[in-house]
């Protein structure tokens, strides 16, 4: 599930963006084929050169959105651990990871926790971001980094409004471009 870079370019490779995006039904943007938060992803791979890697949940959450949001609450409520497709890429051969989820509830989806606790991120630096239609980055990393005590994550995250993901390619890349140059990470 890593891109289509070759062996040698993948382990060569310092960075990854590992990211959850939901399609069908979404607010304020209707029907899509592309997720909101997989558009912002794959513009800072694009900028850094990272690999990209998705969160596939293994029993896909409903298209529409509504049920969708309620599935999402109840496993928040439950603190569920919902499984996703494949094997987590291992994470020894990247020093940093950009974590991207859209903001649910006032919180990163479960299936991403899942996917953190299988992929043994302890002592790796995570910068999130996420897509929303209000809430901005929320809590969500804060409440990463107290579920993951032995993962440094960067509380200035990058949040970006999920119509805007959906619909303004270059306000989507001025806010990337903007974030990584504040992080010192831009390539």
């Amino acid at each position: 599930m890593l891109s289509t870079l070759s062996a040698n370019a993948a382990e060569a490779a310092k960075s990854i963006v590992i990211y959850f995006s939901h399609t069908g039904e979404n607010y304020s943007v209707g029907v899509i084929q592309e997720g909101n938060t997989a558009k912002v992803a794959k513009e800072i791979a694009r900028v850094t050169g990272a690999d990209l890697w998705e969160i596939k949940e293994a029993e896909p959450y409903p298209a529409k959105y509504k049920p969708c949001i309620e599935r999402a609450k109840k496993e928040l409520q439950a603190k569920e651990r919902p499984a996703f497709q494949g094997t987590a890429p291992d994470l020894s051969k990247y020093e940093t990871v950009f974590l991207g989820y859209p903001n649910w509830w006032g919180e990163a989806p479960m299936v991403v926790y899942t996917f953190l606790e299988k992929a043994k991120a302890d002592g790796k630096a995570i910068y999130p971001f996420c897509t929303h239609e209000g809430s901005g980055l929320g809590s969500t990393a804060r409440n990463l980094a107290r579920a993951f005590p032995k993962v440094k994550v960067e509380q200035n995250g990058l949040a970006i409004y999920g119509h805007v993901a959906q619909k303004d390619e270059a306000a989507v890349k001025k806010a990337v471009a903007e974030w990584l140059k504040g992080l010192g990470l831009q390539k």
